[in-house]
């Protein structure tokens, strides 16, 4: 375990809640490889069918840390070229961690409370649906601080909200309530307080759980490529895609629950071989 969050599992619903409200579960270098190891630990084994993100305290995550930007960590210097070739390095390591949560070969919930700020929002960003309280608001934070948003949100945003709302995000930084952020998409429901909204994400989450996790695996893959491709190049994919994980035997489980209204009893995933 770490600092950062708990995790836990319980019916293939895996629960990952950050844990420092004392800090407004604010993000430093050391919470990234923590989270990117979890969640690609549970891609691996096959064990999770949906994760749950949550948060404690009155914020969902304040985003990074400022005193890791007044450092004089040798990893922001950027005076040289030596350094700026590490810097991007460093930088790409990083959104690798928040793409995890992208690659997971199961849907990622995201339960939002309070602040969901600078690289908080990035984390969200990452994630397959996001649901918030009444009192949530989300900003682009790096824009008060005179940098650019780098950890994802810039290039998923737009792609989840108009992009002209994107654009006015990104360019003032101005923060979005919880109402008008599910009237853009950002967010698919709006709940009284931060237990409701967790309480609606697992529910949600449950539904999931019960479906095939090999048609909800393939599902996230085909809506990803959709999301960056072109119409012919997703449906080129749909085909082979398809022709990789259709299964009658797993119909069949399916078909048979629909039919009965009772819960179906699907194989988990087949671990991912480490190397």
């Amino acid at each position: 375990m770490n600092d950062f969050f708990t995790l836990a599992t319980d019916n293939a619903i895996t629960h990952l809640q950050l844990n420092r409200p004392e800090r407004l579960n604010t993000l430093t270098p050391a919470f990234f490889p923590a989270l990117r190891d979890a969640v690609r630990s549970l891609h691996d084994s096959g064990d999770a069918r949906v994760l749950v993100i949550s948060s404690t305290g009155k914020h969902f995550c304040a985003g990074m840390a400022l005193d890791v930007f007044a450092s004089d960590d040798a990893l922001l210097v950027t005076t040289t070229a030596r350094a700026r070739l590490s810097f991007q390095e460093s930088l790409r390591k990083l959104i690798d961690c928040f793409t995890a949560l992208d690659e997971a070969r199961f849907p990622v919930i995201c339960a939002i409370q309070g602040g969901c700020i600078g690289g908080g929002l990035d984390l969200a960003t990452a994630c397959d649906i996001r649901v918030c309280s009444a009192d949530a608001f989300f900003t682009v934070q790096e824009i008060h601080i005179g940098m650019m948003a780098d950890l994802g949100v810039l290039q998923r945003l737009a792609k989840i909200v108009p992009p002209g709302i994107a654009r006015e995000m990104a360019y003032t930084g101005d923060r979005i309530n919880a109402e008008r952020a599910l009237a853009i998409g950002l967010v698919n429901a709006v709940l009284p307080d931060a237990d409701a909204a967790l309480a609606y994400a697992m529910a949600l989450a449950q539904t999931i759980a019960a479906k095939s996790p090999l048609a909800i695996a393939g599902s996230k893959l085909a809506l990803n490529h959709a999301r960056d491709h072109g119409t012919a190049a997703s449906l080129a994919q749909m085909t082979l895609l398809q022709s990789a994980i259709f299964d009658t035997d797993e119909m069949a489980v399916a078909i048979t629950a629909w039919k009965t209204k009772q819960a179906a009893a699907f194989d988990a995933l087949a671990p991912v071989a480490t190397v």
